[in-house]
């Protein structure tokens, strides 16, 4: 019995002690679980709260409002317009054939579209909205909303999509804007790239200018279930428009120079005002509708513009080098003047020029006699600068033409722009590993051979020639915001404390006397009844022009040809006949625009383009604020 109590006692014993130790080990679970839970609820509460919050609302980014681009006067170059499309949740209806084939019997599909539409469906979340169809007409968009109960999954929204008012004719000017690649997505850090159908620049201003074009995002407040459905929008912050971006570029000008360089296959002109740089004009043609790229180009399309031999989708003016034939003499007379030459030194010109063994021809047949500096540029004689170059060496003539601009980029403010070529001694050791022959001088003097220069390249050259000399570069951009205080003329400014290096343009190292030469020149060229472009003259009092004809060859005429007789340009199929050039500026007393033209193909400088480029001069100074009263018919004020 003794037995018996003892062994309770000590199975009491056991109990207690495991009572005991399990009501500790619970006691300092729950003081764990107490102190955790404190922990969280108390001393972690804001982090915990917000990552509630955030697990509730979602963040969407608004696109803003794309800066518009507008000419000197503040008329819309590039402008935004309401866009209706129609977009798609899949997740809301039960059958995407069923619900895109009715659709399509309301507004057509192409299969483009409806492959495109798929394949983003395949990419995207159900509850995500993919575009099914962009720039919904009125009637369209009205069809659509009065059959909505039949189209499960199909909605109505309204954003903007770009707008080119005057299509082609500033097409190479503006660029285009285009979908962002998954390419661009990835470099760039902007937000707005991550939205579906965000568009960014492309070419033009719209490239140059992407970023501050943009503007900056904004932002919605919505609330969503667990599986991310949008329930409803809490707030909305709308974003920062782009800045709007003013250009130099006169519409009026603009489209009177493209429809006027139109009338030939392929051809360039570009206007600057000489002492600004300012570009007033830059025209190229064949163009292209910028509104294609914006919707998406097709395959074909694409094809079509790559293939055409005109290059539509290239802006002439700036990404294409040119020989600058004749119009390249100016450097060769000047080079000669600051290396010692009187420009009362004289040639005899037969028509031919023997050096060695070589038999170089001047364009016209049965020479013309005893020439000096100045007949040798009315005339354009070829002889007098083969003889002129070989005289001062090309290392020289090169040097001239690189502080006129020629062979370098200039810095307009458009991406694409090509440098040329202006070829020396060195540059033929370094880029072919040859050395440099003496009779390519000759050809160089007169501006063939290796040379190539762009057309904004020759508008510079003239440009520096007719300002006295200052090193003015040119632009296109002037300014953001569509509105600035009003300021004096800058030409006025400058010609009251010593012209253009007021406006922060360096002199050119050149003897303003041999300017002087070579203006003279250019004037006798178009207004002595002798001179190359004197058909072609401005007979207007006061908007007189002085100019360079330039004719070039694309090709080199072989002894064999010359004895049959060379066929005339119209003869020979478009890609051999020569380039057609023109510099000139006005008016010739006050200087204050140059302009360079270029036909491709076209043949002879003074038939072809110096018409061109008279007619463009005389509307531009038509339209200079300062010649009529603005308030006139016609008339517009450059925007303060």
């Amino acid at each position: 019995m003794a037995g018996s109590k003892q062994q309770l006692q000590n199975q009491t014993k056991v109990f207690s002690r495991r009572v005991a130790i399990l009501g500790g080990l619970q006691t300092v679970l729950v003081g764990a679980l107490v102190s955790r839970l404190y922990y969280l609820q108390v001393v972690e509460a804001d982090k915990y709260r917000l990552l509630a919050e955030e697990n509730r609302i979602n963040l969407r980014l608004l696109p803003p409002s794309r800066g518009l681009i507008l000419d000197r006067f503040g008329v819309p170059l590039a402008a935004n317009f309401p866009n209706y499309r129609a977009i798609l949740v899949a997740e809301q209806t039960k059958d995407l054939e069923q619900t895109l084939g009715d659709f399509a019997r309301l507004v057509p599909l192409s299969e483009r579209e409806r492959t495109k539409v798929m394949r983003e469906l395949k990419r995207n979340r159900a509850f995500t909205p993919i575009p099914v169809k962009e720039d919904l007409t009125w009637e369209q968009m009205s069809q659509v909303e009065l059959n909505l109960p039949e189209l499960p999954g199909i909605s109505i929204e309204e954003d903007q999509k770009r707008y080119y008012p005057f299509g082609g004719l500033t097409a190479h000017i503006l660029g285009y804007v285009q979908v962002a690649s998954e390419k661009e997505v990835a470099e760039d850090p902007d937000p707005l790239l991550t939205l579906p159908s965000f568009r960014v620049g492309r070419n033009g201003l719209e490239k140059a200018f992407d970023k501050t074009l943009r503007g900056s995002a904004g932002r919605s407040e919505i609330e969503v279930n667990s599986v991310g459905r949008v329930i409803r929008e809490l707030a909305r912050v709308e974003g920062t428009p782009g800045a709007d971006l003013v250009t130099t570029i006169d519409i009026g000008l603009q489209e009177f120079a493209q429809q006027r360089v139109s009338a030939e296959q392929s051809c360039a002109a570009v206007v600057m005002d000489i002492f600004t740089g300012e570009l007033l004009t830059m025209a190229s043609t064949p163009t292209f509708d910028p509104a294609v790229f914006y919707r998406g180009v097709t395959a074909a399309e694409w094809q079509a513009l790559n293939a055409d031999i005109y290059r539509p989708l290239t802006n002439k003016t700036i990404a294409d080098g040119y020989a600058p034939g004749s119009t390249f003499k100016m450097m060769t007379a000047l080079a000669a003047l600051e290396a010692g030459i009187n420009p009362n030194f004289s040639v005899f010109c037969p028509g031919h020029y023997i050096f060695g063994p070589m038999r170089l021809h001047c364009w016209k047949k049965e020479g013309h006699g005893h020439v000096g500096m100045l007949d040798s540029l009315k005339h354009s004689c070829d002889v007098y600068y083969y003889d002129i170059a070989r005289r001062v060496g090309v290392d020289a003539i090169a040097a001239m033409a690189r502080k006129f601009g020629l062979g370098q980029l200039t810095g307009i403010d458009l991406p694409g722009e090509r440098p040329g070529v202006i070829p020396d001694q060195a540059w033929k050791l370094g880029t072919l590993g040859e050395k440099w022959y003496p009779g390519e001088t000759l050809v160089a003097g007169i501006g063939q051979g290796f040379i190539l220069t762009s057309p904004l390249q020759l508008c510079v050259m003239t440009a520096r020639i007719a300002n006295g000399g200052y090193a003015v570069t040119p632009h296109i951009f002037k300014r953001f915001g569509a509105s600035a205080p009003p300021s004096t003329d800058p030409v006025a400014a400058a010609a009251q404390a010593g012209r253009s290096d007021v406006l922060g343009y360096p002199a050119i190292d050149v003897n303003p006397e041999h300017l002087a030469i070579i203006r003279r020149g250019m004037d006798l060229v178009s207004n002595d009844p002798r001179g190359t472009a004197y058909r072609r003259r401005i007979d207007i009092p006061g908007m007189e022009m002085a100019g360079k004809t330039g004719t070039s060859q694309v090709r080199r005429i072989s002894m064999a040809e010359r004895s049959t007789g060379v066929r005339k340009n119209e003869d020979k199929p478009w890609q051999h006949r020569d380039h057609a050039l023109f510099v000139a500026y006005a008016p010739v007393h006050q200087p204050r625009y140059a302009i360079a033209v270029v036909v491709e193909h076209g043949g002879g400088g003074s038939t072809y383009a110096a018409p061109i480029a008279r007619d463009i001069l005389i509307e531009c100074q038509r339209r200079d604020p300062s010649r009529r009263n603005p308030n006139a018919e016609g008339g517009r004020r450059e925007m303060p």
